[in-house]
């Protein structure tokens, strides 16, 4: 059965059959099922149903024009189909732009029984709505809800949703090579480590395949590196040291992933405590305080100190030169590693390449963990590092089954070339403070409202009190935004191809349903 309709009333009447070729003309009527149309075409053809009962249906979108149908049940053979949930699962975009594939048919009810019934309940879905497709900032739910997506898959999808060329790269590879292991050399990996190798810092690089893994490869790394140092020292040294350093220091709202090792390194007791004891050794900072850091890093005991350039879900708060460049001073000074975790704030973020470049070389780290937007949804995962931590790793160290594999590789690529194409940065710098300055100008006076802060387009709005009401109230009216921090901070990571218009409608929905829910 396909339905084709505009501004069109089918009215089914329990028991009754619909049979017959195709059709065309309005106020047709066969057996006991009747279509109403004005002006309007409507055709309803296919094999032979019973309509068991009827359902009334909400106002959907079928092909950009609003449509409200009565629709109901059909029984073929022993099979009921549900035409309600088929109807309802059409939607679109605009009326110039068809629904792909992979979005049509998708039964909401169904995807959320599904989910709940036999997806590990770890993210809270409940009956939170089903996005289907995207293009660009624009994302769409299985009901045909149209909404801004400042979220961006987490500071994932920097080029934005279905991306044309990003596409086109990806299946290109996906008909030439998926997948070989780590067994054999790649095209599409050794050309990404040189291209990631000369835009940073970096003699080497590491792929794994998400952020906390990659977190997890630093300390192995520097842990190695320590282990070989100790291996290297005097007999005297090693006496008086005892072991290799294998300590670690992060710091306070920090977040660096939720495996094991990463966790240890994580700020929030309710990610650490029902799983401990974690990963021995680790000690916190405060961020951005220098003295409270020089009290806990220790040569011979610390192996390497982890930090973020700018916080993202520990609230947003960007470090500023001060502390960089002290904690590089402290890393040499007590002979230690310095590990920058850049995979919410880098690959452009920020409106540079990396985070900490925006400080300049004096604060270069030995280590640097990137995933999130590196393959604009795809998971990939690279830790950069200088070569003296590189010397320390042999063959059969570390590894990973899928990890660098053509196909991410090839779509990080795409996706490191675009963001340095020429003006890509600079409108990131642009759009940020112009997102920032729209932000206080809109929400000033509102009794919660303490602050903006940000770098780039990693933005919060700071309040005082629980954001979770401004969330939802948000997405009910179109758009995308997630908190950070104990959950007072408004985190905005839209894709980095947002453009003014967007912003000013974003920000149009923040104020004016922050002075609506946050009162």
């Amino acid at each position: 059965m396909q339905l084709f309709c505009r501004s069109v009333v089918v009215v089914v009447q329990s028991g009754g059959s619909v049979s017959g070729p195709r059709r065309e003309g309005p106020r047709r009527t066969r057996g006991k099922a009747t279509t109403t149309a004005s002006s309007n075409r409507f055709f309803f053809f296919g094999k032979k149903a019973t309509l068991t009962r009827t359902t009334q249906f909400s106002s959907t979108s079928f092909g950009g024009a609003s449509s409200s149908v009565v629709v109901g049940r059909r029984r073929r053979g022993n099979v009921v189909e549900d035409i309600a949930a088929k109807a309802a699962s059409v939607s679109s975009s605009s009326s110039s732009e068809s629904v792909p594939k992979y979005a049509r048919n998708v039964n909401t009810v169904q995807v959320q029984r599904d989910e709940n019934e036999c997806v590990l309940n770890t993210y809270g879905r409940g009956q939170s709505r089903v996005i289907t497709h995207g293009k660009g900032v624009v994302c769409f739910d299985s009901e045909g809800k149209k909404y801004l997506d400042f979220t961006a898959g987490i500071a994932v999808n920097c080029l934005g949703h279905a991306d044309e060329r990003l596409a086109e790269v990806i299946a290109e590879q996906a008909k030439t090579l998926l997948h070989t292991s780590n067994l054999y050399h790649t095209q599409p990996q050794a050309t990404l480590a040189r291209k990631l190798v000369e835009t940073s810092f970096a003699d080497r690089a590491f792929f794994c395949n998400s952020g906390t893994e990659a977190n997890e490869a630093c300390v192995k790394f520097a842990r190695k590196y320590h282990y070989m140092k100790f291996q290297k020292m005097s007999k005297s040294d090693q006496e008086f040291y005892k072991q290799p350093a294998t300590e670690t220091v992060s710091f306070k709202n920090g977040f660096h992933g939720r495996t094991m090792g990463a966790l240890a390194l994580t700020w929030k007791e309710q990610y650490r405590k029902p799983f401990e004891p974690l990963m021995p050794g680790n000690t916190f900072a405060t961020y951005g305080d220098l003295k409270s850091a020089a009290k806990v890093i220790k040569r011979g005991k610390t192996a390497v100190v982890f930090v973020e350039p700018a916080q993202g879900e520990g609230g947003i708060f960007p470090a500023d030169a001060e502390f960089l460049k002290g904690l590089r001073k402290l890393c040499d000074e007590n002979d230690c590693l310095l590990a920058y975790d850049e995979v919410q704030c880098g690959l452009g973020r920020t409106g540079y390449l990396w985070a900490h470049q925006k400080i300049g070389k004096e604060c270069e780290p030995d280590l640097l963990s990137a995933a999130k937007p590196l393959a604009n949804g795809l998971p990939i995962g690279c830790v950069l590092m200088k070569q003296k931590v590189a010397d320390a790793m042999q063959p059969g160290d570390h590894g990973s089954t899928f990890a660098g594999g053509p196909l991410v590789c090839q779509a990080a690529l795409h996706v490191v070339d675009r963001v340095q194409e020429p003006g890509f940065l600079d409108n990131v710098k642009t759009n940020g403070k112009y997102l920032k300055d729209k932000l206080a100008e809109g929400l000033k006076g509102h009794p919660m409202f303490k602050e903006v802060r940000g770098t780039g387009l990693l933005v919060g709005i700071q309040f005082t009190d629980m954001a979770g009401p401004l969330v939802k109230a948000c997405g009910e009216n179109g758009l995308l935004v997630i908190t950070a921090g104990k959950g007072d901070v408004l985190r905005l990571v839209p894709p980095l191809v947002v453009t003014k218009e967007q912003i000013d409608e974003a920000v149009k929905i923040i104020c004016e349903q922050a002075f609506k829910v946050m009162v």
